[in-house]
């Protein structure tokens, strides 16, 4: 299983590790931290000389409660930092974390090879022929309700199976608009219970049956620190065990704050096989 990525051939035969770098002031581990052209170019070298095979850039917080920020102000702080990065770090390949269009445009425009949809093409339905003209790797992931209100009352009847059936209807919506390279992302911890979470997680390898490469991402999240009864700071190693159940379930993506970690979870998953 293969990724094109502007050229650039990403084989999941080896799990690959995302690196979040969060742009915005108010994201729930590290908001505020990568702001500047600096401290952002800082931390993408930090994390590509541990590995990261991937760097995603989110420049608005989808942490649950966060507000919808305008279009104008998600650009004015991602793009003049993305220029940047993606100029210094040729041989890189970037995501934007993005449910615009237009801000998927502007990154493609710049570069960048991979878009990261917390929304899957639900919140604006210019996105998916976006993608489909740029042929971008898309990631699709599944969320219920929006961040403002997605943790207020989650419900499902059977998770797992809606979950699937959603993923199968969104990867006919990809092939229709010529999108080849997909991923998806079950989205954990976006408009589920920490129960629902688990439930999911349990029974991860059933999206084997969709053929494309899955992405899970559980760095720091609320079904680690709730459950431990611990901070988000304190959620490395949980983190860690999950990511590793991920990988034991055949998870082809880890997207984490805490990248050489995750590498090392890989590493040792892979004596396994």
């Amino acid at each position: 299983m293969t990724l094109n990525c502007n050229g650039k051939i990403l084989d999941l035969k080896i799990p690959k590790v995302m690196g979040i770098l969060n742009l915005a002031p108010d994201s729930f581990y590290d908001g505020g931290k990568y702001q500047s052209i600096k401290l952002a170019t800082k931390r993408c070298s930090e994390m590509l000389n541990q590995g990261a095979d991937i760097i995603d850039i989110g420049a608005a917080s989808s942490r649950p409660g966060a507000k919808i920020i305008s279009e104008k102000e998600e650009l004015n702080r991602l793009i003049p930092i993305l220029k940047v990065l993606v100029k210094k770090f040729d041989s890189a390949i970037f995501s934007v974390d993005t449910f615009r269009s237009r801000i998927a445009k502007a990154s493609l425009d710049e570069g960048v090879a991979v878009i990261n949809d917390i929304t899957a093409g639900e919140f604006d339905t210019n996105m998916l022929p976006v993608i489909g003209k740029y042929n971008a790797v898309y990631i699709a992931m599944h969320m219920q309700g929006l961040p403002y209100n997605m943790q207020e009352n989650p419900s499902y009847k059977n998770i797992t199976s809606e979950i699937l059936t959603f993923f199968l209807d969104k990867i006919k919506s990809c092939h229709l608009n010529k999108i080849s390279d997909i991923i998806i992302d079950p989205g954990f911890g976006f408009g589920k219970k920490i129960k629902q979470n688990f439930t999911i997680l349990k029974n991860l390898e059933i999206f084997q049956e969709l053929n494309v490469p899955l992405l899970v991402g559980f760095s720091r999240k609320s079904m680690i620190y709730k459950t431990l009864n611990i901070e988000s700071a304190d959620a490395l190693n949980g983190t860690s065990v999950l990511n590793t159940v991920a990988l034991l379930k055949k998870a082809n993506i880890l997207r984490v704050h805490d990248v050489k970690e995750a590498k090392e979870s890989i590493e040792l998953c892979r004596k396994l096989f």
